[in-house]
């Protein structure tokens, strides 16, 4: 890949990405996005915002295949297949996904809230967190339905395990998180990653360095 012209300026790229932690084109598309940053040394920040793949999942989740399977009426060949691709995908980007028949998926409202609690407290441990969940789901298989664990990923990026398990359990970002999420639906976000740049110029699913890098240079264009 040859390397473009630098796209920094001083003033930073803003970049909102409406996602989810159980959906894996987020974690890619991030992924192929951030390699596209890097290439092009494009000044930026970004801001995490919350979606729910399935608001209506119960607290202790479901079997992931299964779920696939009665949302879209997959089959097991349809879904291997799946499975491989976004491993192949995920891999070119750096990050593991480790598919397995006891991989769940999850009720994410939580996790939105102790991000939202992270993003008050440190943003830059919000992002950390962020990515230690995707982590957490696609690589460990951790229950992240479950506050005690989502405690302790917040304890390994730095955050204090106490404070975020009393957030979780009196719900006190509940409020934020739901107003949050309505904000972008009403925004005509239905589906992610959705990433938004300069708050004016949509971008949605998981695009490839190759063509964020585009993106990335028609909008520096687009600012001088």
């Amino acid at each position: 890949m040859q390397n473009s012209k630098q796209l920094s300026s001083e003033q930073p790229l803003r970049i909102d990405i409406v996602s989810d932690v159980v959906c894996p084109w987020c974690v890619v598309g991030y992924r192929q996005l951030a390699a596209a940053l890097k290439q092009t040394d494009t000044a930026h920040e970004i801001h995490w915002h919350p979606f729910e793949l399935n608001p209506n999942m119960p607290s202790e989740g479901q079997n992931m295949r299964e779920h696939i399977t009665g949302k879209y009426g997959s089959s097991k060949q349809e879904s291997d297949a799946s499975r491989a691709q976004i491993t192949a995908v995920g891999s070119e980007v750096g990050f593991e996904f480790n598919f397995t028949d006891e991989l769940r998926m999850h009720n994410t409202f939580n996790l939105h809230q102790l991000l939202q609690w992270a993003d008050q407290t440190e943003p830059s441990h919000m992002h950390d967190l962020k990515q230690a969940l995707f982590t957490a789901h696609f690589t460990n298989g951790r229950n992240i339905s479950d506050i005690e664990v989502l405690a302790d990923i917040a304890a390994e990026v730095g955050l204090d395990r106490n404070q975020a398990l009393i957030i979780l359990e009196d719900q006190r970002f509940a409020t934020e998180v739901r107003a949050e999420e309505q904000h972008w639906q009403q925004q005509g976000i239905q589906s992610v990653p959705a990433m938004v740049f300069n708050e004016r110029h949509l971008v949605s699913g998981a695009q490839g360095v190759e063509n964020y890098v585009n993106i990335l240079e028609q909008l520096a264009n687009m600012r001088e």
